[in-house]
């Protein structure tokens, strides 16, 4: 896939969704990094319900440690993994209270040193709560990545690093997003909706769904 058809992929996903974001509800970075840690291998809808009790009551390191490991547990139980996650949460608050004066810091090392953040989790952080150029690589970005041609690769990794090589500037900052969305409704992992694909023609699937009712 040469750059020309890379640039009009991003255009054509940009003009769909001018000001794409993530769908976790957050109101600071903090909030965030808590959303991401509990959003692996869970549903944003999951997580959503989960903190929407949680952060009124907890949404700060000192907030969140001084409420346990227990009572945390128990507003995070319905989403995978709860018991890990809750434990990771308490001693990443320690961390942010002892080394960071209790802020979200804003380098990949000093992130991934949190317990629960790799760099998944780190590129989320950089891109959504500071604006940085990264590109997180889920199941659906390294899905869409290598069916569309866009960044083939074989590990996420991989993919990453060759869509913050490939991916022109200007749309480097939006494309996470862009991509997660395009993944989530569109090219889906069982049944993707290339019928209703606004890059059908640019993708270089080989098995795309037709409409069974044409």
């Amino acid at each position: 896939m040469n750059k020309d058809i890379r640039t009009e992929i991003y255009s054509r996903l940009r003009k769909k969704r001018p000001q794409p974001t993530t769908e976790l509800h957050y109101a600071n970075p903090f909030e965030l990094l808590i959303s991401v840690i509990l959003s692996a291998q869970a549903t944003d809808v999951s997580v959503n319900k989960a903190t929407t009790l949680l952060f009124p009551v907890a949404n700060t390191p000192q907030s969140l440690l001084d409420l346990g490991v227990r009572k945390l547990k128990g507003y995070i139980k319905t989403i995978g993994l709860y018991n890990n996650k809750a434990e990771n949460i308490i001693k990443t608050c320690r961390l942010l209270l002892d080394h960071f004066d209790g802020q979200v810091p804003r380098t990949r090392e000093a992130l991934e040193s949190l317990p629960g953040v790799g760099r998944k989790t780190a590129n989320v952080i950089l891109n959504t709560a500071f604006g940085e150029p990264t590109i997180a690589v889920d199941t659906h970005i390294f899905r869409v990545s290598n069916r569309t041609g866009i960044a083939k690769g074989k590990t996420p990794l991989e993919v990453e690093k060759r869509l913050v090589r490939l991916t022109p500037d200007e749309f480097k900052k939006d494309a996470h997003h862009w991509l997660i969305l395009h993944g989530r409704y569109t090219c889906m992992a069982r049944n993707p909706a290339c019928t209703n694909c606004n890059i059908n023609d640019l993708c270089e699937y080989r098995h795309k769904t037709k409409d069974t009712n044409s």
